[in-house]
């Protein structure tokens, strides 16, 4: 008898931990906060698909667009932390709270909700004019920008967007004032350019890179830290002594009391992913480098990042009527 209550005894107690490592036992949600053929959702699906074949399981994309990715991030912060809800967040995702505290509004999640698993890419957004514009180079258009101010015009995807922050950015680094004019979306924004509507936009590279090709645009300088292999000419603005550096970046992350061990099963999922070659070639198609970084260095980018993505925001002036 004694031996009988000894062997349900540990049956208990190695029960909970039989359950931990069964994950997954069935279909993770990828959530991502935008609409479809976004960078989020060019890279999750790729990135989904290679997952599937280390976790044996499914992983599910679910767009979940609204209120600029704050209502597919608050989903997923508030989410159960089971592992079962997973958010590929775009770098917007830093903005958000910050920008909803200076409108005296409560924030719909704050940054602490999220545990980052791993950064699968980190493309440096590109200056862009078009092709007959009379900017050569940054050092022209920048003495133009101080010499009239609020005379240049930009488009972007929004305000507070992905690609209005880089000119806020851009504004402090070299004391300039640029004539902001929001549209619904990076698509919108780029459109505006080639359509004479503005005069300069900033994107990713591997949407701007056929108009650069094509000469409809011209790339005056990037905002990573070193030059863009695909556009190998294109100088830096580091390098030429503007200090604004800004990336569009795609990483996985999970509500923050996700249990450590299902953490790590993540991580090591995205760890294989990212060297699968049917991964690597989606991602080749699309001219997105893969920019992997496991969850200690992602931890440190995505601070480092949110520091200055708050500070932008801080800076940023409403939105004004040309009259």
């Amino acid at each position: 008898m004694r031996e009988w209550i000894a062997l349900i005894a540990l049956a208990l107690l190695a029960g909970p931990a039989f359950a931990q490592d069964a994950y997954p036992s069935r279909p993770i949600t990828m959530v991502i906060a935008f609409p479809p053929g976004g960078v989020t959702d060019v890279t999750a699906r790729p990135t989904a698909l290679a997952m599937e074949k280390v976790l044996k399981q499914r992983v599910i994309i679910e767009n979940k667009p609204g209120a600029a990715g704050a209502t597919g991030n608050a989903y997923v912060a508030n989410a159960r932390a089971d592992g079962y809800t997973v958010l590929m967040a775009l770098s917007s995702i830093s903005v958000i709270p910050e920008a909803e505290r200076l409108q005296g509004n409560k924030p719909p999640y704050e940054l602490a909700q999220f545990a980052p698993i791993a950064l699968i890419s980190a493309d440096p957004v590109v200056l862009v004019v078009r092709d007959e514009a009379p900017w050569k180079n940054v050092r022209e258009f920048v003495a133009d920008a101080r010499n009239r101010p609020s005379k240049i015009t930009y488009s972007s995807s929004g305000i507070y967007g992905a690609l209005h922050m880089p000119f806020t950015l851009l504004e402090h680094a070299t004391g300039t004032t640029l004539w902001h004019v929001p549209y619904s979306g990076g698509g919108p924004a780029l459109q505006a350019l080639l359509g004479s509507h503005v005069d300069v936009t900033v994107g990713g590279p591997a949407i701007m890179i056929g108009q650069i090709k094509a000469k409809r645009l011209r790339p005056l300088a990037s905002f990573g830290d070193k030059r863009l292999a695909s556009l190998p000419d294109v100088p830096t603005l580091k390098e030429l002594g503007i200090d604004a550096e800004y990336y569009i970046w795609a990483g996985l992350m999970t509500p923050v009391a996700t249990p450590p061990a299902i953490q790590e099963a993540l991580r090591n999922a995205v760890r294989q992913a990212v060297q699968d070659p049917d991964f690597r070639g989606a991602m080749a198609r699309i001219e997105t480098p893969v920019t992997y970084l496991d969850a200690p260095e992602f931890r440190q980018f995505w601070d480092t990042d949110a520091k200055r993505l708050a500070e932008a925001v801080k800076r940023t002036r409403p939105v004004e009527q040309k009259k």
